[in-house]
Parts: C-alpha cells; structure tokens; sequence
C-alpha cells in the first residue's frame, strides 16, 4: 500500500487550494462512517489523503464528529502522517489572531466522546506524554516561518466540549491551569492518530482571544472574519511543507503499540481480530 499523508480539515478548510483531487473515495470502517468522503490527490507531487472534519457544508458539530472513524479511515487508505488543521482561541496575549502554534501538549476536558479504538475485546495502553511526532512538527514549524507565517513552536492546547464557548470564568481558569490555546476538536483525534501508529501534529490558527481578555467576547462572526486570512496561510503552509515530508518515517510513532497489548492473544476471539486488523494486524503476524 502506499504511504500517504493525511490532512484532516477544521473550520474553514473544507476544501484545498493547490490540492489537486484524483479520486473522492467513500470509505467505511468497523467504527462506523466518517465525516465525508476521503480525497484522494496530490500537493506537489506527493499523494495525499484531505478529509473535512465537519462534513462538506460544516454540518457536524464538534461533539457528534466520528473521530474514531475519520482517523480508521485515514489509516485504511494508506496515511502515515496526519496535518490537523484547527481553529482556536487564544489564551495568551503573545497569541494574536492570525498566528499559528504548533501544538506539542493537550489537556482533555471532553465528556460523553469515544477515546479509544480498543475498548472492545482487547486492552491496550498506549504512551502519550509526548503526544505529537516532534519530527513532523519540526517540518511544520519550518515551513510556516518559510511562509512568512506567525508561528509559535509549541503550545498547550485545552479542548473542550462545546459546541457553546467558554464562560469568562472558565477561559480564566484554563489560563490558569497552563493552557495556551483552546479548541473543540483534536481530543481524542490526536490520542486515536497514536493509537493508529500515525504521526501527528496539530496547526492551530488563532482566531480570537477567546473571552478572558477585558472587553472581549467570542462570536462567529469574529471567527470567520480571521478565519480567511489563517484559511490562505495554511493552504501556503500545506503546499510547502507536504513534499517535505520523508518517504519513509524513522520516528518512534510507527511503533506506538509495540509492548502496549496487554491482552493475552489466546482470549482475543477471531472476530475482534478483525475488526482490529488495520490497526493490529502486523502485531498477531
């Protein structure tokens, strides 16, 4: 199988400039279907696979995407990497709207969502203190600042459940707690891209500053007014950094599920190898 990169599509990146489509694929996974179709195609000669987190139309909210599903389904057709595109809140003064962070470490505050693959049939525990591939990271770092893009090379980002935003009270308490920017979409995607042995990396673009800040307020009207101009920064990111993306990984996300079964293969039954065998396979070999 081919080895792809994969580029999942938040708020205002439903489609993708300089991506030339080849194939619209619908594809179904033993966790049910994902946003959209995936599409097939190419970004300076590389294949990539683009799936819109939201659906086409941005008609699933945050709380009822099939994270499980978009991630299996990227998997399937072949990707190795994974570029999420995100829009979020600026916690921090230094975090404009219109700048981007590369995220290196999340604080999950979902309720009600899936967060794992196995919890069926198998136990599995995967490491996640470093939740990002720090090498595709480095790539995307580099091709932002190439891009004469605002760029901070980490962050924390907080994720919450909407699809309401914060509360002021709430937005000073994630400041307090360390977080840099907040979101509504990339937990469990980035524990489920680990879980997957894919590597990940989240390009959050800031469009607010959320609501701690005297006198501000978050509204969708001053989410899509940023989001235009982060939208054309990050088409000039992804055409830039995708042909930079090694052939072949070398980093340890490739082998995040080595030594992390704790199921005894023998009280595994055949039908939940299965279902598992995309994610699993090469480990019952």
């Amino acid at each position: 199988m081919e080895k792809l990169i994969g580029i999942i599509g938040g708020s205002g990146l439903s489609k993708m400039d300089g991506f030339e489509v080849l194939e619209e694929r619908k594809v179904s996974t033993p966790f049910g279907e994902p946003s959209d179709a995936v599409f097939l195609g190419k970004i300076g000669g590389r294949k990539v696979a683009f799936i819109p987190r939201h659906g086409r139309g941005h008609t699933i909210p945050p709380c009822s995407v099939n994270y499980r599903a978009n991630i299996c389904a990227l998997k399937q057709v072949g990707v190795e990497w994974v570029i999420s595109v995100s829009a979020v809140g600026s916690l921090r003064e230094e975090i404009v709207p219109g700048h981007f962070v590369i995220v290196d470490q999340y604080i999950d505050k979902t309720d009600g969502r899936v967060q794992t693959f196995y919890n069926d049939g198998v136990v599995v525990h995967i490491a996640f203190a470093d939740p990002v591939c720090k090498e595709l990271a480095t790539l995307v770092t580099n091709s932002a600042k190439k891009c004469g893009i605002t760029v901070h090379e980490k962050g924390t980002y907080i994720c919450m459940e909407g699809p309401a935003f914060s509360t002021r009270a709430e937005s000073h308490m994630h400041r307090a707690w360390g977080a840099d920017v907040i979101g509504m979409t990339n937990m469990p995607e980035a524990k489920l891209a680990r879980e997957a042995e894919l590597c990940y990396v989240t390009v959050a673009l800031a469009t607010d500053y959320d609501c701690w800040r005297a006198g501000e307020h978050v509204d969708v009207a001053t989410v899509i007014g940023t989001m235009k101009k982060n939208v054309a920064n990050a088409h000039k990111l992804l055409i830039d950094v995708v042909p930079k993306i090694p052939e072949t990984r070398k980093c340890s996300c490739a082998s995040a599920l080595q030594g992390a079964i704790q199921s005894d293969p023998k009280y595994v039954s055949k039908e939940t190898w299965k279902k598992y065998d995309v994610l699993l396979g090469k480990y019952r070999r």
